[in-house]
C-alpha cells in the first residue's frame, strides 16, 4: 500500500464522527476551527500514550489558538474511553475500526518488524485550517518534541 495522495491544499477527507461529552460530534461540528489529526498506532503502548501525554500539556496553548485536537487509531470506542480517562485526556479519541480513515489518509502501510511483515497505523499528523483544508501533513512521526513542532506550525500559519 503507498500513501494517499493527499496534498497541502487539499480539503481533508471526512474523518466520522466521535462521541464526546455522551453526544456524536462530526467535522461540521467544527466549522471554523483548526484541527490536529493525529493518527497512531494503539492505546496505552509507550509511544502513543507519550505522543497523548504530550499533546495534552499543548493543549491550553492549542485551544487559545481555537485548534482541536483529535487522535484516530483502529482501537475501539471503549479502548478509547480507558485510554483517556487512564491519563485525563482533555480531547477526543476517535475509533476507525474497519480502518476506512485510516486509508483515506494513507496511514495504513505495510510495517516490518524483526524482518516479519505486517499492516498496522503510520504515525501520522495532519494539521487543517478552519476550512478543513490541509495545511501541514508529517508521516512518520517520531514522537520528541513532534507536539511542539506542531503548535510552532500551527503558530506560523495563524501569523
Amino acid at each position: 500500500m503507498t500513501h494517499s495522495p493527499l496534498q497541502i491544499g487539499d480539503l481533508a477527507p471526512s474523518f466520522g464522527s466521535w462521541e464526546d461529552s455522551h453526544r456524536t460530534q462530526t467535522p461540521q461540528d467544527l466549522s471554523g476551527k483548526w484541527i490536529v489529526l493525529y493518527f497512531y498506532p494503539k492505546d496505552n503502548t509507550s509511544g502513543c500514550t507519550k505522543e497523548a501525554l504530550d499533546f495534552k500539556d499543548l493543549y491550553p496553548e492549542f485551544s487559545a489558538l481555537d485548534c482541536c485536537i483529535l487522535g484516530i487509531s483502529k482501537d475501539s470506542l471503549s479502548s478509547h474511553e480507558k485510554f483517556r480517562s487512564s491519563f485525563s485526556l482533555p480531547f477526543p479519541l476517535i475509533s476507525d475500526p474497519t480502518g476506512s480513515v485510516c486509508e483515506a489518509y494513507g496511514t495504513w502501510v505495510e510495517k516490518s518488524m524483526y524482518g516479519r511483515k505486517y499492516f498496522g497505523i503510520e504515525r501520522s499528523t495532519f494539521l487543517l485550517n478552519s476550512d478543513h483544508k490541509i495545511v501541514h501533513i508529517w508521516r512518520k512521526v517520531k514522537v520528541p518534541n513532534h507536539a511542539q513542532e506542531v503548535l510552532n506550525t500551527l503558530q506560523a500559519a495563524l501569523s
